[in-house]
């Protein structure tokens, strides 16, 4: 009987020991494998980052007006500042973005272009077209 209570008791300050001594060794795992330099992060499953392509430069944006030759963007001129007998102008206004090849200046609002998707099409605009895009010049998310 005497084994038995002994017995009895190493067990029970046994069973009350073990987790103590187990409980430090955990919580030092539990640290170890937190750490941000032992454990790699999950991959996030989304879609890759696309860049934004570039826009067409130089172009001619909606509302910029084309002629077919020097003197119908000379006649328009002469119309929107309201001279009588300027003629009609064989103009048309741009509606959507249009790339361009700028073929000759002729002062700050003159400037013979080439349609780059039609270069049979010349023609004159008063847009003035820097050669180089604006920094930051890249397509919109939904355009």
């Amino acid at each position: 009987m005497k084994i038995t209570k002994h017995l009895g008791v190493g067990i029970v300050i046994a069973g009350l020991v073990a987790p103590a001594l187990l409980a430090p060794s955990v919580a030092l795992a539990q640290i170890i494998l937190d750490a941000p330099g032992f454990v790699g992060k999950k991959a996030e499953s989304r879609l890759p980052d696309v860049k934004p392509a570039p826009l067409a430069w130089p172009r001619l944006d909606p509302g910029a007006v084309l002629c077919r030759s020097e003197g119908d963007l000379e006649r328009l001129a002469a119309r929107r500042q309201g001279e009588e007998g300027a003629g009609p102008a064989d103009c048309r206004l741009v509606s959507s973005p249009t790339a361009v090849t700028i073929m000759q200046r002729k002062g700050p609002g003159r400037t013979q272009v080439r349609l780059t998707d039609a270069p049979t099409i010349f023609g004159w605009t008063d847009v003035w077209l820097p050669d180089k895009a604006p920094a930051g010049a890249t397509r919109q998310a939904g355009r």
